[in-house]
């Protein structure tokens, strides 16, 4: 879940910089939104991992 949640983050902040810079006000919006999105999932994987004790599968 960790790697997914960086795999989406690279993503997000890919289009981000497609986004900023004069694609569209509303693909920034949902830039913007996306990243907050994936940030969150990232700390909550990177805090589950924690937790869990156990080696990934």
């Amino acid at each position: 879940m960790f790697g997914w949640a960086v795999t989406f983050l690279v993503l997000s902040i890919v289009a981000a910089y497609l986004g900023f810079f004069g694609l569209s006000g509303l693909a920034a919006v949902i830039v913007k939104l996306l990243l907050a999105v994936f940030l969150v999932l990232l700390a909550v994987s990177g805090v589950l991992s924690l937790v869990q004790r156990e080696p990934p599968v």
